[in-house]
C-alpha cells in the first residue's frame, strides 16, 4: 500500500464526510434560528425592554414561524430516523452453506488489515459492493452489534456470475478492493455521513408512495421536498467522499494479488458480456411465458464457452478450466444458482402474465420444447387471433384445398405485395398527388418507393415525377396500411394480456423497493429492454409463424443457441437469416426472399399448423 497516496485519500474521504455533516449542522442551526429569536422576544416582554404593540405582534409572528419550522424539522428528523433505506434484493449466503467462501473473505480482510464483512450475499448481476444493513428500520433483517461494541461492518454483495465463471484466485483478486472498503466504512465521520445521506434518500422517496390520503400526501410531500433540498445541498460533498473512499480502498488492495487483478478484470468484462447476452436472448423469452431457467449461472458458463470458441479463445479457456472454479466454495452450488435465477426473473421481469401468475422452473434440457416451441406456437396463435378480429380471410389456396385454419399462406397474402405488382424503379414514385406528396413524411416516401427521399431537394425532385404513373403504387400503399393496422392490433393484444397481472398493493411508508418486489410487484425493478414497438412485435410473431410451419410441415426442430437464444434447426443446421427475410416482409411488403426460403426448405405454407 502506498502510504502517502493512501493517507491523502483517507484524509480526503474524512474531509468529505465532515463537509456532509457540516451541511447537516447548518440545517439544524437554520431551523433553530426562529426559535432562538422567539425566545429572545419572549424574554424581553417581562423585563419591559421589548414592550409595546409592535413588539407583541413581532413576538406572535416569530413564535408562530418558530413552531412551524420546528414541526417541519421534527417531521423530517423522524422520517430520516424511521424511513426504511433501500436494500438491494439478494440471496443470503450463510457460513454453513459456504464455509470456504466466508473463510476466503475473512482471510482477505486479515491480509488487508480491515474489519471482515458482517455477512455475504449474492446478486444476479456482474458487480460487487458493500451495503450497510444496520439501520433499525430494517426490522428483523437488520444486522445488529452487541451493546458496547462498534457498529457492525457492511454486508459484502457478490455478483453470482462471478462465482461460476471466475476461478478462486481471480475472485479473491476482484473482491480485494471491495473488502478493503470496510476500513473507511468503520471511520465514525464517514459512517455518520453515509447514514445521514441514506436517511435523506429514504425520506425523499416518501412523497412517491401511492394510496395516501390528502393530509398524508401533504405532510409526506413537504417532508420529501425538505429531504430533497438537503440532498442537493450535500450532493457534491457526498460524491467526493465516496470517490475518496474508493481511491483509499483501491490503494489498500494493491497489497493483495495486484498483478492477478489486472488479468481478472478482463474476465469481469467477459462475464458481463455473456451475462447480458444470456439474460436478453435466452432468459427473457422464458420469463415472458412464466418460466424461469433454474440454472442461469451455469448457463453463463456455457454462453461464455461458446463465445470463446467463436472468438478463437478456446486455448486460453482450456487453460483456465484446470483451475478451481469459485462456485466450489459453495456447499450446494445448484441450490444457490436456483435462488439467484428466480431472483433474476423477479428483478428483471416482474411477475408472469396471467390471472394466477406462478413461476415455473425449466432446465436447459427442456428449454427447446418448453420455452421455444411453446413461445412460437403461442405467438402464432395470437397472430391468427388478431387476424380473425380484423376480419382477414383465410388463404385462397388453403380454402380451395379445403384445409383452412391457421396457415402461413394467410399471413403472407395479408402482408406481402402480390407477385404481379412490380417493384418501384429506383428514383420513381407511386401515383401521388401533389397534396399527398407535400403531406407525406420522408419515412412514408421511403416505405412506398424503396428510396430514401430526404430534405427539401429530395422533396422537390419527387414533386417533378409525382404525376408519372407507377404500377402498383396503390397496392403497396394498402399493404403498408394493413401491416401497420396489424402491428397496432398485436401491440394492443399483448398489452391486454400483460394487464391481467394482479397489481400489487401499495407499499407502507418507508418501505424499500425490495419489499415491493417480494409483495408481488407487477413491474420489474430493473427492466432489461424498453417496451417492444408494434412493428417489432409483428416481426416476432411472423417469425414464430414461419417456424411453426417449418416444424409441422418440413421436420424442423426448435433449438437453443447460448448467445442468440431460440433458433430454428432444419436438417440439423441452424437457420440464420430468417429474421432478415421476415423484416423485409414486414417493413416493405417484400415477401420474395421469405417465399424463396420457404420453397427451398420444402415448407408447405398452405397447411394449418398446431397452435397453443
Amino acid at each position: 500500500m502506498s502510504g502517502v497516496s493512501a493517507q491523502a485519500d483517507a484524509e480526503a474521504a474524512r474531509a468529505g464526510a465532515v463537509a456532509v455533516l457540516r451541511t447537516r449542522g447548518r440545517a439544524v442551526a437554520l431551523a433553530l434560528l426562529p426559535a432562538a429569536l422567539a425566545v429572545i422576544l419572549l424574554a424581553g416582554a417581562p423585563t419591559g425592554v421589548l414592550a409595546g404593540t409592535g413588539w407583541d405582534a413581532a413576538r406572535a409572528l416569530v413564535s408562530a414561524v418558530a413552531v412551524l419550522v420546528l414541526v417541519a424539522v421534527g417531521a423530517l428528523a423522524l422520517a430520516v430516523a424511521r424511513a426504511r433505506p433501500a436494500v438491494s434484493p439478494t440471496v443470503p449466503v450463510t457460513e454453513d452453506s459456504a464455509p470456504d467462501l466466508h473463510r476466503l473473505v475473512r482471510d482477505l480482510a486479515d491480509r488487508l488489515e480491515v474489519p471482515a464483512p458482517s455477512a455475504v450475499a449474492l446478486t444476479p448481476d456482474c458487480d460487487s459492493w458493500l451495503e450497510d444493513r444496520s439501520h433499525p428500520a430494517l426490522g428483523a433483517d437488520a444486522i445488529r452489534s452487541a451493546p458496547g461494541q462498534a457498529p457492525p461492518a457492511p454486508v459484502l454483495v457478490i455478483g453470482s456470475p462471478f462465482l461460476w465463471w471466475m476461478r478462486v484466485a481471480e475472485l479473491r483478486a476482484v473482491l480485494a478492493p471491495v473488502v478493503a472498503g470496510t476500513g473507511p466504512s468503520a471511520q465514525p465521520d464517514i459512517l455518520a455521513a453515509r447514514r445521514f445521506v441514506r436517511g435523506l434518500d429514504a425520506a425523499a422517496a416518501l412523497g412517491t408512495e401511492p394510496g395516501r390520503g390528502p393530509l398524508a400526501r401533504l405532510v409526506l410531500g413537504g417532508t420529501a421536498r425538505l429531504a430533497q433540498l438537503l440532498l442537493r445541498a450535500c450532493r457534491e460533498e457526498a460524491a467526493e467522499m465516496e470517490r475518496a473512499v474508493a481511491a483509499t480502498s483501491s490503494e489498500r488492495a494493491k497489497a493483495v494479488d495486484y498483478g492477478l487483478r489486472i488479468a481478472a478484470q478482463e474476465q469481469v468484462g467477459l462475464a458481463y458480456a455473456g451475462w447480458d447476452r444470456l439474460l436478453n436472448r435466452v432468459a427473457l423469452p422464458a420469463w415472458r411465458i412464466g418460466r424461469w431457467p433454474a440454472r442461469l449461472d451455469a448457463g453463463v458458463v456455457a454462453a461464455l464457452t461458446e463465445l470463446s470458441r467463436r472468438d478463437r479463445l478456446a486455448d486460453d479457456f482450456t487453460t483456465r478450466l484446470g483451475e478451481r472454479p469459485a462456485c466450489d466454495l459453495l456447499e450446494e452450488p445448484g441450490t444457490v444458482d436456483e435462488s439467484a435465477s428466480l431472483l433474476a426473473a423477479r428483478l428483471f421481469h416482474g411477475e408472469p402474465a396471467g390471472r394466477e401468475p406462478q413461476w415455473l422452473p425449466v432446465d436447459w434440457e427442456g428449454y427447446a420444447d418448453e420455452v421455444v416451441d411453446r413461445t412460437w406456437r403461442t405467438e402464432a396463435a395470437r397472430l391468427h387471433r388478431v387476424l380473425d378480429e380484423l376480419g382477414v380471410p383465410g388463404s385462397g389456396r388453403a380454402d380451395r384445398a379445403g384445409l383452412g385454419g391457421a396457415t402461413l399462406a394467410r399471413v403472407l397474402e395479408h402482408l406481402a405485395v402480390p407477385d404481379p405488382v412490380p417493384a418501384p424503379e429506383p428514383g420513381r414514385l407511386p401515383e401521388l398527388t401533389e397534396e399527398e406528396l407535400a403531406a407525406a413524411s420522408d419515412d412514408e416516401l421511403a416505405l412506398r418507393t424503396g428510396v430514401d427521399i430526404g430534405g427539401e431537394a429530395g422533396r422537390a425532385a419527387g414533386a417533378q415525377v409525382a404525376g408519372v404513373p407507377q404500377p402498383g403504387g396503390e397496392v403497396r400503399r394498402r399493404v403498408a396500411e394493413r401491416a401497420e393496422e396489424l402491428a397496432e392490433a398485436l401491440a394492443a393484444e399483448v398489452a391486454r394480456e400483460q394487464a391481467r397481472v394482479p397489481a400489487a398493493a401499495p407499499a407502507p411508508v418507508g418501505q424499500g423497493a425490495d419489499e415491493t418486489l417480494w409483495a408481488g410487484g407487477r413491474l420489474p425493478l430493473c427492466p432489461l429492454q424498453p417496451p417492444r414497438t408494434g412493428r417489432e412485435l409483428l416481426a416476432e410473431h411472423v417469425v414464430a409463424m414461419v417456424c411453426c410451419s417449418a416444424m409441422d410441415t418440413a421436420g424442423a426442430l426448435p433449438g437453443l443457441d447460448w448467445l442468440d437464444g431460440p433458433v430454428l434447426l432444419l436438417r440439423g443446421r441452424r437457420v440464420a437469416d430468417l429474421g432478415v427475410r421476415v423484416t423485409g416482409l414486414v417493413e416493405q411488403g417484400d415477401g420474395g426472399p421469405l417465399l424463396d426460403w420457404v420453397h427451398r426448405a420444402r415448407v408447405r405454407p398452405d397447411k394449418p399448423v398446431r397452435l397453443v
